[in-house]
């Protein structure tokens, strides 16, 4: 019994440990920005109007606080 409840306990704290997690983008060419390239490497669902939205200052690239505001406000996943 003690095991079988060890088990489950293991189970939901790893569950809420991966919704937790947050998806990790990678600045591929160091430029400091992420590029719809690099964007679409973390998230595959990832469009050109998507992009476009997110990239609120129009530059082609979206910047840590243009990512950051995208997750929070929902429009991809932490």
């Amino acid at each position: 019994m003690n095991k079988s409840l060890l088990a489950l306990a293991l189970t939901f704290g790893l569950v809420g440990f991966a919704a937790n997690a947050q998806t990790v983008v990678t600045d591929t060419d160091g430029n400091g920005v992420f590029s719809i390239e690099e964007l679409t490497a973390a998230y595959p669902d990832m469009t050109p109007d998507l992009f476009k939205q997110i990239d609120v200052d129009g530059s082609g690239a979206v910047d840590a606080d243009e990512l950051q505001a995208a997750r929070e406000a929902g429009q991809i996943a932490g």
